[in-house]
């Protein structure tokens, strides 16, 4: 039996939704949103992991698309740096109209399927990007951001992250009141990047279905940035989808260690570990060959979505690549061509079409479709929130 076939033909009808590419980041650090530097109408192999030829090899339908800033932003210059962030996303899509499609609904996404398209949605990724105001939350959503992920790699005033110290054990009074704004105006709460106790506080406010845009199970590789099994137990109960992701330091016990290493190296060098231009990518290429890297696979995702399925429900696990946002990959997912051979490992592990269906498209569609109908509930019963982060948590702004 051709497992690779049988995962091109499935994903012709239900293509992939990707909850995660940083495409636009990419494009800010490596040419200052200069398209016709990056043309990804052209081969960018070796310079990025994202090109359209790319997307359409690896069954791309829809893609959540990063407006992501660095936490070492904060204030104004956060949401200045998000809006220039939306404006590259939407450039491309009026610059590619043949191969992408704005798309803001759940209709949207299956309009994009109807004509061949590529949908193309937003999550800004960290809470920062609305520098604590309810205000600028809204008005990213109607500029057509349709996930926020709470935090990034550093705590903010009202949540903690995964990768910082604890210092509110969750959310605060005001972290309660973004996720309820959040569910009002019909944006998904996405969890990836948010420490443990933000993860339980989201759930039990949240009356819409969460994501994790881009996280992998806890039980399989014990990282902080993984979603424990507890969670992945809320989720059905929520509606939620948890999108596995693909970056080898958070699915790989072994690539933990080494990629600890080298962040250092890239911080030796005076570059962010984050970092993914081409002068990066040299450093990252040197301390390889001198420190040759655990290499994670297709097996590697396989083995955490067979888990994810497994606590979670077939109904509430997705994929989120993280693409253009890590400097390594997994051997056959080196960039977005690869979904394919994902989709055939798991047929070689029996997952039948259905389920495949639910994985790539069909959860992403639905939660998607949940969030907005709460909204539209929540709409009919209250008006927009003024609150504050001063009012609620006795805080000054930024």
């Amino acid at each position: 039996m051709d497992h690779l076939a049988r995962a091109h033909e499935l994903l012709a009808a239900h293509p992939i939704v990707d909850g995660h590419n940083d495409l636009p980041w990419a494009l800010r650090e490596q040419v200052g949103y200069d398209l016709d530097a990056r043309d990804i109408a052209d081969d960018q192999r070796g310079l990025l992991h994202t090109d359209l030829a790319r997307l359409r090899a690896g069954g791309v339908g829809g893609q959540f698309w990063s407006v992501y800033v660095r936490t070492d932003l904060t204030g104004d210059a956060a949401v200045s740096a998000t809006l220039e962030q939306i404006d590259v996303v939407a450039e491309l899509i009026a610059r590619y109209p043949t191969h992408l499609r704005r798309a803001l609904t759940a209709d949207d996404l299956e309009k994009a399927r109807a004509e061949g398209r590529i949908a193309s949605l937003m999550g800004a990724e960290g809470g920062h990007s609305i520098n604590n105001s309810l205000g600028t939350l809204r008005a990213l959503h109607e500029l057509g951001v349709r996930y926020m992920t709470l935090t990034h790699n550093d705590n903010i005033d009202w949540a903690d992250s995964a990768t910082d110290l604890r210092r509110l054990g969750g959310l605060s009074a005001f972290g309660h009141e973004v996720v309820r704004e959040m569910n009002r105006i019909g944006m998904l709460v996405d969890l990836s990047h948010v420490a443990d106790g933000v993860m339980r506080d989201a759930i039990a406010t949240s009356t819409a279905p969460v994501i994790f845009s881009h996280s992998s199970a806890r039980a399989v590789c014990d990282h902080p940035r993984n979603i424990p099994d507890d969670v992945l137990a809320a989720l059905p109960a929520n509606g939620g989808v948890a999108m596995a992701t693909f970056v080898p330091k958070f699915v790989l016990p072994a690539a933990v260690a080494w990629t600890q290493a080298a962040d250092r190296n890239m911080r030796e060098h005076g570059l962010h570990h984050l970092d993914t231009t081409p002068q990066a990518m040299r450093i990252h290429e040197d301390f390889e060959a001198a420190n040759p890297r655990p290499q994670a696979t297709v097996a590697t995702i396989a083995d955490h979505l067979d888990h994810m399925r497994e606590v979670a429900g077939v109904d509430h696990i997705g994929i989120g690549g993280d693409y253009d946002g890590t400097a390594f990959t997994p051997y056959g997912l080196e960039d977005v061509s690869g979904y394919p051979n994902l989709i055939a490992e798991l047929l070689r592990r029996n997952w039948s079409e259905g389920e495949l269906a639910k994985l790539t498209w069909q959860n992403a569609v639905r939660v998607l479709r949940d969030a907005e109908a709460v909204a539209r509930d929540e709409q009919a019963t209250r008006g927009p929130s003024h609150a504050t982060i001063t009012e609620l948590d006795g805080q000054r702004l930024r």
